[in-house]
């Protein structure tokens, strides 16, 4: 394939491959807990951190893992511990992750506007070697993570109030997925990009939703949606010209929208052939 003879191309997949896997495997517990926003909200925290990286010259990926970390373990522990609630936990996140990542980019050295639009947006050409090891080793950790404790996960995710009753460590549970997500993001950012990172944390789940009726297989279905989509998507924008970041999250949609109306529609034909059973037995 001509797309596989450059370099660039090369890395993009693969960094493709890392976020089409990882981003549904944490989105899953997001969506059973009803946090479907916070992947922005992770991702505009990330954005201080690129603009805090390229202020000092240091790994803009490597600053903004921290500084994602720092600020998801924060707001979970003014949601959990403080009288701040979740939704205002996340607000706080929104406006001053993009609060200070406005204000960082001001003093940083010229020319550092357009790749920061690299980080926002995604852009396939961007993805070092260096990136690319440092997104396989956190796409590792959130694949053990999440397979050795998708159990208490799911059981944190789906009733807090019961995990804690039964002895679990929810805090602990709650700051790992919040690390999780944080490093999904990161891993996401120079392929989807911060701004559109968490539809495709969320729409592959809602996709595996519409057809599946398991936890574990929504999961896995959703894992596999979101590897077609950002590969798929990876592709088009190479063809097309166009933002990778944008063309995944269209792609996810389109699918997303796609699978629903046939579920309706077979929900339709379902209802249609039970309709002549039941007025037989009426009948009769």
């Amino acid at each position: 394939m001509e797309i596989l003879q450059y370099d660039f191309m090369q890395r993009a997949l693969m960094a493709a491959l890392l976020v089409g896997l990882a981003a549904p495997l944490v989105g899953v517990f997001l969506v059973q807990r009803r946090l479907a926003l916070i992947g922005d909200g992770i991702g505009h925290v990330a954005l201080t951190g690129v603009a805090l990286g390229l202020l000092t010259g240091r790994a803009p990926v490597l600053v903004a893992l921290v500084v994602s970390i720092i600020g998801a373990v924060t707001v979970e522990v003014m949601r959990t511990r403080g009288r701040t609630g979740g939704d205002l936990a996340l607000a706080i996140m929104f406006y001053g992750g993009i609060a200070g990542g406005v204000v960082l980019i001001q003093w940083a050295p010229g020319g550092t506007a357009a790749t920061l639009n690299s980080y926002l947006f995604g852009a396939i050409t961007t993805t070092s070697g260096a990136d690319l090891v440092v997104f396989g080793g956190l796409a590792l950790v959130v694949v053990l993570i999440t397979t050795f404790l998708s159990r208490q996960l799911f059981a944190v995710s789906n009733d807090e109030e019961f995990a804690r009753a039964s002895g679990m460590p929810v805090t602990a549970l709650n700051i790992v997925l919040a690390c999780l997500t944080a490093s999904t993001v990161v891993i996401s950012m120079r392929v989807v990009g911060l701004l559109l990172i968490s539809a495709l944390m969320i729409v592959p789940v809602a996709t595996a939703q519409l057809v599946t009726r398991s936890f574990r297989s929504t999961g896995l279905l959703a894992v596999g949606v979101g590897v077609i989509c950002s590969l798929a998507g990876v592709v088009a924008s190479f063809y097309a010209n166009t933002p990778s970041g944008g063309s995944i999250v269209l792609l996810a949609i389109g699918v997303f929208v796609l699978t629903a109306v046939a579920a309706a529609i077979a929900r339709s034909v379902r209802r249609r052939a039970s309709r002549p059973q039941l007025h037989e037995d009426i009948s009769i």
